[in-house]
């Protein structure tokens, strides 16, 4: 008999031998030894391919008693041998009978311990076989347990959420179709596991209008917290060319049911800002706790404004602008996040909240809400520093969105305040073109408003004519908000009469060139200068080097640039003498226009006399 066959066999014996000792015991005289005897010999066969000798002793009436105290700890080899084992083996199919019986036999406190073991201890590519191989069993047993019954469900559901966590969320449409470690099929299972605990809290709510077991909805309030959090915050949920179910779509859909049975979806969407007693006497765990809460509440409030998951239970009626200032938390949440995922979200629920809305009719109060204020400042943040550039195109269009819909003192309010805070030269630029579209409005009665014109406009023109460091200011780095002011300017001197003055320009003419015009001069004819240098001194040293594109670096605007050949240097040196150019004509074109006006009202006012 070949040796391996004989360890196999001597196995089998070994568990024969260990049942027929215990069966003669009563339960109370197992000992300790009896367990490990009863694990090592049923954990060897089962490795050794002998699961269908397994299965007999497991199914065996006279072994139940054995199988009730002993069979739980043959859950960690048996797990292991289901994911070893191909779908199609006998063997795969034994194991299952035997967890099958387990289930059925063992202790249910003791079986409900060693599976929640069993998921704990998976790890990488077996998490999601393990939990769904695990979902139906786990279940089962729940229904077992009388007491502690919703502290068993809660954590069963935190240690499956745990594990699952780590693990990346499919984002394309390739991924989700491949589901390569299993997770889109494994958080639907997940819901399948959840929903017969679901139903029993719905049913003990529709006999009393006092929920009896708040416990067990509180810990289905937690998962469903987290599943927004992961994997929803992150998942791609737009519907996909050609993917019959999105996997994710469903699980949102199933999480917004769940929610809604329970009635506290409107809740949710409505009176976060009331906020939960948190329980944590440890401040550091409740601000993990807010933190979570807030991502969770923002990918709601995504779901269900952006891509309409149980719109069909949403009777009320609410302003756009009340649905703004709700969205507005979740928007702010979502815009200090960095993902492209979570970013995106932010974007589509901001102009979700904002196209809702007429035009100009966003009263200027609402800017008193901190939010308000901070959100566009982090739209900025976007537009400015995210490397995405779709990301940062939307941004743009959505902050002129924003704008658009404040009535004229909210406009007026909110250019002071990103003027100041913007710190971007571009986007500076950007604030000072929409001010003078809005005094275009006013000059030309489209708007009839005394936000941009008269005492409230030269406040407005003392923070937009003006140099920030006077003659010392790095021109080239701020060009776009120079550029900007001088064509308000050039605009303001045309429209605006010096007999008229409804802008205020004119009472303003000294200071703008003392604060403006005079120090830009100054400054250009220096940068000029500067540059001018720089470019013959890199011409001096082609010449003498022995290779023209030798490679060295060059600083523009106080930053460091990358490597550069000579002839590179050049062409950025020429394109800041080029730019110096276009400013110096319109600062010209200005000077011009101020000088033919004043000599213009000069002219009448000696015809007058």
């Amino acid at each position: 008999m070949p040796e391996e066959q004989s360890q196999t066999i001597m196995a089998v014996d070994e568990l024969q031998a260990i049942i027929q000792r215990c069966q003669i015991l009563e339960e109370a005289d197992f000992r300790g030894e009896d367990f490990n005897l009863f694990q090592v010999a049923g954990q060897k066969c089962l490795e050794d391919g002998y699961a269908a000798q397994l299965l007999e002793v497991v199914q065996n009436e006279k072994n139940k008693v054995i199988i009730k105290n002993m069979g739980w700890n043959l859950i960690c080899p048996l797990v292991r041998c289901i994911l070893v084992y191909k779908q199609e083996d006998d063997k795969r199919e034994h194991c299952l009978k035997i967890l099958d019986q387990l289930v059925q036999l063992c202790n249910p406190k003791e079986l409900f311990l060693g599976l929640l073991e069993q998921i704990e201890q998976t790890s990488g590519e077996q998490v999601c076989q393990t939990v769904m191989l695990l979902l139906q069993p786990l279940q089962t047993v729940l229904f077992k347990l009388q007491n502690k019954k919703a502290y068993s469900v809660g954590l069963s559901l935190a240690v499956i959420m745990n594990q699952l966590a780590p693990l990346p969320v499919p984002y394309t449409k390739q991924q989700i179709q491949e589901d390569k470690l299993g997770l889109c099929q494994c958080c639907n299972a997940v819901v399948d596991f959840v929903k017969p605990f679901v139903n029993e809290v719905v049913k003990n709510m529709e006999k009393s209008s006092e929920c009896n077991d708040m416990e067990l909805k509180e810990e289905l309030l937690k998962f469903c917290m987290k599943s927004l959090k992961y994997p929803l915050l992150t998942a791609r949920l737009e519907q996909l060319e050609s993917v019959e179910e999105h996997p994710f779509r469903r699980f949102a859909t199933e999480i917004i049911d769940i929610l809604w049975n329970m009635r506290e979806l409107i809740p949710l969407v409505f009176l976060h800002h009331k906020g939960r007693n948190l329980s944590w006497e440890n401040e550091e765990f409740a601000d993990v706790e807010r933190k979570d809460s807030a991502d969770s509440l923002a990918c709601l409030s995504y779901l269900m404004f952006v891509q309409y998951f149980g719109m069909d239970y949403f009777p009320v009626v609410v302003s756009p602008s009340y649905l703004l200032q709700c969205n507005m938390t979740h928007i702010e949440v979502l815009l200090k996040r960095t993902e492209e995922s979570v970013l995106s979200k932010g974007l589509d629920l901001f102009e979700s909240s904002l196209l809702r809305m007429e035009d100009n009719s966003l009263l200027h109060q609402y800017l008193e809400f901190s939010n308000f204020i901070t959100v566009p400042q982090n739209l900025v943040k976007v537009m400015t520093l995210c490397p995405i550039e779709h990301l940062r195109k939307k941004s743009l269009s959505i902050l002129q969105l924003f704008i658009d819909k404040f009535d004229a003192e909210g406009k007026y309010t909110l250019f002071r305040c990103l003027l100041k805070t913007s710190n971007h030269a571009g986007v500076e630029g950007y604030i000072i073109q929409n001010i003078k579209d809005q005094i275009h409005l006013s000059l030309t009665k489209v708007h009839d408003n005394s936000w941009f014109t008269g005492h409230h406009l030269i406040s407005l023109l003392d923070l937009v004519l003006l140099l920030p460091e006077g003659a010392e200011t790095d021109l080239l780095q701020n060009s776009d908000r120079i550029m900007a002011s001088l064509n308000l300017l050039r605009y303001l001197i045309i429209k605006d009469s010096e007999y008229d003055n409804q802008s205020g320009v004119w009472t303003l003419l000294a200071k703008i060139e003392q604060n403006f015009l005079k120090p830009l001069h100054v400054g250009l004819n220096m940068s000029k200068a500067h540059y001018e240098a720089e470019i013959k001194n890199k011409k001096e040293n082609r010449r003498e080097a022995h290779n023209s594109n030798r490679v060295c670096s060059v600083t523009v605007s106080g930053e460091k640039m990358p490597a550069m050949t000579t002839e590179m240097q050049l062409q950025v040196l020429h394109s800041a003498l080029f730019t110096f150019d276009l400013i110096e004509s319109v600062l010209a074109r200005v000077e011009e226009l101020i000088e033919v006006k004043i000599k213009a009202g000069t002219d009448e006012n000696v015809r007058l006399s």
